[in-house]
Order: structure tokens, then sequence, then C-alpha cells
């Protein structure tokens, strides 16, 4: 196989987090690992809502960090969400340094929006539902002119090596329709900022790529995953068909948009004291139940924002016309839709993983922060306060580097793409039996399914591996908590149970010892 050496960091990923790392890391060469066009097929960029700072005079770090705590269910580390919260007002200014155009009020302030469970409007934003698109357009001019930064595009990260504990590589491939043959690239550290795992899922907001391969390819490294069974449901993605899902943005009910069925009841009230601001798991298993009694849960903007939606939540107004809905004189049908995995690799405060020589940031990582149950516009900050302090782990371990010849791959071959049937199969699975509602039967049937599809597809795509791998730990470690906790929901053990108020941990092989287990029980 062939092998580049270089002195550049090497970062997987085009997000948030892998563009601000970059940035961070500068001057110290990288290259940045982007399969697609920057910015094209990042979740970062079709981020709605903004990024949580307790930017009002008001409001304080400690409060925020109370408010993820409370959010996530009573597992969230207190050090992290603490750590967090107070940077996060630098970073806001930081962006805003580079260009990000936060919307801001008439005397220079930024205009601050309250999502649901936060106890603080404190919600920066950009045109209301433009935040992710915005950010990630200054982060790209930024990188487009930054020389120390190498974006190699078109390139897809497929798998690590390791010796003896540590990362020595990283495998990428063409990521074009027939792929292509393997090239090892070996550089002082690798940088892992690759995404979730929304997209193993069939009603999903998340980009195309975004199947857990990240998470899949770390934990076939032998990384420890933490947190795999959270996966956040957002209650309100617009329910027209589309694959991914359109996102109607938190930020409609922090403006007073409710949620009705088709018989005009405000089933909320009934359900929650916050009402449509409830934390997102209730409200996300508040639609599945009228999803699944037949009573089209909507999403009505009429009497809160009429008109002002056109203007000021464009990305939601698009998706509309799209689909053929009027957002002004009608009510929007809405779905639980797979956003975001709480769950990922497990990390220290810097962002290291187990496997020296790696660093994991962004929706890819485990960091503590989220719990059970993230708190709205979370996800933002971690992926910039995590690459921050990765970039800064990074620089002070590795070797100072001088100017770096930029890489050229030179991609020979084809590669083994995931059977599209098979993916589509992988992603029923996860929707129908590691959904909004678990079970014992069908988390069972679940692992018994992946492995099947492994086994007939896997062998030889190492990418469609890296996805069964991801939905194994995802299913395997909600199968092993027997209690409900946050985004976690057991219809079988409906209640949260104080002894398993803790984080967990897992490894592939255990996720796959246990699935092994179940398919010679069920034979």
């Amino acid at each position: 196989m062939p092998r580049i050496e270089t002195g550049r960091i090497v970062i997987v990923g085009a997000g948030l987090g892998a563009l601000y790392a970059a940035l961070k890391l500068a001057p110290r060469p990288v290259v940045v690992i982007s399969p697609e066009t920057l910015g094209a097929g990042a979740s970062s960029a079709w981020a709605q809502g903004g990024v949580a700072a307790a930017m009002d005079r008001a409001d304080t770090a400690e409060s925020h960090a109370k408010d993820t705590e409370i959010a996530g269910a009573g597992i969230v580390d207190h050090a992290v969400a603490l750590r967090v919260t107070e940077v996060a007002r630098q970073h806001i200014l930081d962006l805003t340094k580079l260009g990000a155009p936060f919307d801001r009020t008439k005397e220079g302030g930024y205009v601050l929006s309250r999502e649901a469970a936060h106890s603080f409007a404190r919600v920066v934003r950009v045109r209301g539902d433009q935040a992710g698109r915005e950010i990630m357009q200054a982060l790209i001019s930024e990188v487009r002119t930054t020389p120390s930064i190498q974006v190699l595009e078109g390139a897809m990260a497929i798998g690590l090596e390791t010796a003896e504990g540590r990362t020595t590589g990283l495998r990428i491939m063409s990521s074009g329709p027939v792929g292509s043959a393997p090239v090892i690239l070996s550089g002082p550290a690798i940088l892992l900022a690759g995404g979730g795992s929304g997209g193993l899922y069939s009603v999903t907001t998340n980009p195309p790529r975004i199947r857990g391969q990240v998470i899949g390819m770390a934990a076939r490294a032998g990384a420890v995953i933490a947190d795999a069974e959270f996966v956040q449901f957002h209650p309100t993605a617009i329910d027209t068909g589309e694959d991914p899902a359109p996102l109607a943005t938190e930020a409609l009910r922090g403006e007073g948009a409710v949620l009705i069925n088709k018989h005009g009841e405000r089933f909320m009230r009934a359900i929650h004291p916050d009402a449509e601001l409830a934390p997102r798991d209730i409200v996300a298993r508040a639609i599945y139940a009228q999803r699944q009694a037949g009573l089209r849960p909507m999403l009505d903007t009429r009497a809160a924002l009429g008109s002002r939606i056109l203007a000021e939540f464009p990305a939601v107004t698009e998706s509309c016309i799209r689909a053929g809905l009027d957002p002004v004189h009608g009510a929007i049908p809405v779905a639980a839709a797979a956003h975001y995995h709480m769950g990922g690799v497990e990390v220290g405060s810097e962002g290291r993983s187990n496997l020296a020589g790696l660093w994991v940031c962004g929706e890819a990582s485990s960091t503590g922060l989220h719990g059970a149950n993230r708190l709205a516009s979370n996800g933002l900050l971690e992926a910039l306060a995590y690459a921050d302090f990765c970039a800064r782990d990074i620089a002070a371990s590795c070797p100072p580097a001088g100017s770096e010849a930029e890489i050229a791959p030179g991609f020979q071959g084809t590669g083994n793409q995931p059977d599209p049937d098979a993916v589509a199969a992988l992603r029923k699975i996860m929707t129908d039996h590691v959904g909004v509602v678990r079970n014992v039967d069908g988390l069972t049937t679940a692992l018994t399914g992946i492995a099947r599809l492994e086994a007939e597809y896997g062998p030889d795509c190492p990418t469609f591996l890296n996805m069964t791998a991801t939905a194994t730990l995802i299913a395997a470690a909600a199968l092993k908590r027997e209690e409900s906790r946050g985004g976690h929901f057991r219809e079988d053990f409906p209640d949260p149970r104080p002894e398993l108020a803790n984080r967990s941990r897992l490894t592939y092989a255990e996720a796959r010892d246990l699935r092994e287990r179940l398919a010679r029980e069920t034979t």
C-alpha cells in the first residue's frame, strides 16, 4: 500500500471543528481531508440555531453550565461543562473577528435567542437560521488564505493504522463514485473531526456522508467509545419525505411557534410545564407518539411570526416552498429525526483518545459535555472549544515543523464503495429498532440484523464496516442500559435508575462479542 510520510498534522473532516482547529494550529502545517468541496458535506453548515454563549451581562457561564447539566439528565461532567461555557464568549468574539456576521443590536450587542431548556436567551445567531452556513463561510474564507493549511478535497478517510496502542497512519482513498486503492498518510498527529452518526437512520437531518464512519474507524482501531446509546432526535424535522429531512430550527419555538396536531390541539401543554420549550428528548417522544397515533404533528408559526418567517428564517422558508408548503398561512408537518450523537470517541480534557497520537473533536467525540441529552446550540460550542483544546495540545505535543510540501496522493485504481441497498437496509434497521423508542426485542433484532449485513456486504468494504461498527456500538450500548435517560428511552425500562447515572464506555470488541452471543442465542 502506498505510504506518504508528512510533517503536516492530519485533520479528518471539513466542518467547524476541523477548520477551526486548522486555523488555531497555524502556522504549523496541516492537511485537511475533505470528501467534498469545503463546506458542502459538513453538518456544521446545516446548523440553524447558533452557538450558545453567555453574552448578556445578566447571564453567566455558571448558569449556562447548570442548564447544560440539567438537560444532560444527570451524567454531564460538571468540570467539562463549566470549562466549555467559560470559554464560549471568547470563541464568539474570535468568530466575529474572522468575519462571522452574527445578528447585532442597534447598540452593537449580539441578538440572543432562547432555545429549549435554556434559562436565559443566550443563543448567538445569524439571520435567524443561517448560523452554521455563515460561520462556515467565514472559516472557509480564512482557511483558503492561510498558507499553512492544505485542503485535500475529494479524499476520504477509511481507516486508522495502529501499532502498540499508537496511531501510525491514516488510510484514505478517493471519495469519487468508484473510489480508489487506499493510500496511507503518516503524520505527527491525527485529529478526527468528521461528524457524528445521524445518517445511520432513515429519517435524519444530517448530510448524506455523515453515517458514523469516523467513530467507526476509531472504534475498529481500538478507541474507547463513550455514551454511544445517546442519540438525539430533533423534534421538528420538516416531514416532506426528503432525505435528509430539512430542519425547522428550535429558534422558531423560541420565538413562540407552537406544536399542534391535525385537530389543532396544542399537545405539549399536557406533557411538560415548559410546553414547546421542554428538553428535546421529551418533545421528540411527544412528536413520535403523535405520529404513531396518526395525529400528524405540525409546527404552527402563524401567530408567532406570520410573514416575518420569510425574512427571519430563510432556510426554513426555502425548505417549505420546495415542498409546496406555505409557512405564513399553514402549519408545517414535522417528525422526529436523528440529529446529533452525544456519544463518540471518549476523549480527555485536551481531546486525546486512548490511542496515542489520536485526538478527536466535534460530534465524533464524547467529552462529557452533553450527557444523555445535548442542550440546544451546545454542539457548535463544543466543536469550537475542543478544536481549540486539541490544537493547543497537539502543538505542545509535536515537535515544531517548518514548511511542508503539499500532499499529492495520486489515487490509483478503484475501491469498494458501500452497496446502496445494504446502506438502506442498515438505516431501516436503525430507525425501526434503535430509534426514539427502544426495547429489548427491537435492539436484539437490530444487532443480529447488523451482523448479517456486515457479513454479507462488509468484508471488502471498510467504509461499510465503519458504519456497521458504529451502529453496533449504539445498539449494544442501548441494550446494556436498562433504564430511560435523556435521548435514550426504553419502553421496557421507562424510568431512570439512580444507580445507572453514569457514562457508558464500550469498545467495539465488547460490542461485537455481545452481538455474536445474541446471534448464537437466536439461531
